[in-house]
C-alpha cells in the first residue's frame, strides 16, 4: 500500500485500487484480520504510518489491524498498541538489533 492504493506484483506496481474501498469489501465478506504494509516506510526504520492505521480503525473498528513497515524500537510499538492496532511485524529492527527478542519478550 502507499499513499492509499493498493500496491501489486510484490509492490512493483501501483494500482487504481482504493484501499478503504478494498477493505470495505472484504470488511463486508468477513474479514477480520489485515495485515497493512505502507511500503514508503518498510525496511526504513523510520516510523510506521500510525495515523494511516488510525484512520483505518475509525472506518472499520472491528478490524484487527496488524501494521507491518516503518517499526523502529520499543516506544513505537506503545504507540501502536495505544492506538489499537492488534499486532505489528517486526524485520529490520530486530535485524539491525534496534529491538531485541528478550525486549520482545518482556512488552506487554
Amino acid at each position: 500500500m502507499k499513499d492509499e492504493t493498493i500496491s501489486i506484483s510484490g509492490w512493483l506496481e501501483s494500482s487504481n485500487i482504493n484501499l478503504f474501498g478494498f477493505l470495505g469489501d472484504y470488511v463486508h465478506h468477513g474479514i477480520n484480520y489485515v495485515i497493512c504494509t505502507d511500503i514508503s516506510k518498510d525496511g526504513m526504520l523510520q516510523g510506521s504510518s500510525v495515523q494511516l492505521y488510525k484512520k483505518i480503525l475509525k472506518e472499520f473498528p472491528l478490524l484487527k489491524l496488524i501494521a507491518s513497515g516503518g517499526v523502529s524500537d520499543l516506544d513505537e510499538l506503545k504507540v501502536l498498541s495505544e492506538a489499537g492496532l492488534h499486532g505489528a511485524i517486526i524485520g529490520k529492527a530486530i535485524y539491525e538489533r534496534k529491538i531485541s527478542l528478550d525486549e520482545l519478550a518482556k512488552f506487554s
